[in-house]
């Protein structure tokens, strides 16, 4: 049985790589009627120093909406995009989810280790154990 998007949905995006990974394995599972909402989370210093100047980190979440809009072009469904900033990526994602009324969370798991994991705050675990909508872990490659 193949999993079919109808609906609205969002992929959270880190990345132009991973962008194109979740992308390349939605777009075959994105129904006529779906929306694909691609969010990229600039994250904030909470107070402190950003990590680049805002210019440039919206300047990398286009590339990275560049890369997601390649794959879902031959999908059915609409192509939607968003730059969000938050100190909690997590937490930013699913405020979009809730705003845009999604089905469901769709992305691909990252590889890394243990120690990747623990730098990073392992985004995917907390995806799915925070979950507000549930949340879809596609392979990757469809």
């Amino acid at each position: 049985m193949s999993l079919q998007f109808t609906g609205r949905v969002v992929v959270p995006a880190a990345d132009p790589d991973d962008a194109e990974r979740t992308a390349s394995a939605l777009a075959p599972r994105l129904g006529e009627t779906a929306t694909a909402v691609v969010v990229h989370v600039i994250e904030k210093a909470g107070g402190g120093v950003d990590k680049a100047p805002m210019a440039a980190r919206e300047e990398y979440a286009e590339e990275v909406f560049g890369r997601a809009r390649g794959p879902l072009a031959a999908a059915n469904g609409t192509v939607d995009t968003e730059i969000r900033y938050g100190t909690d990526v997590v937490e930013t994602v699913f405020d979009v989810a809730e705003e845009v009324g999604a089905d469901a969370v769709v992305f691909v798991p990252r590889d890394g280790g243990r120690i990747v994991s623990w730098l990073t705050g392992d985004v995917a675990r907390r995806l799915i154990r925070d979950a507000e909508v549930p949340v879809v872990a596609l392979p990757e490659g469809g």
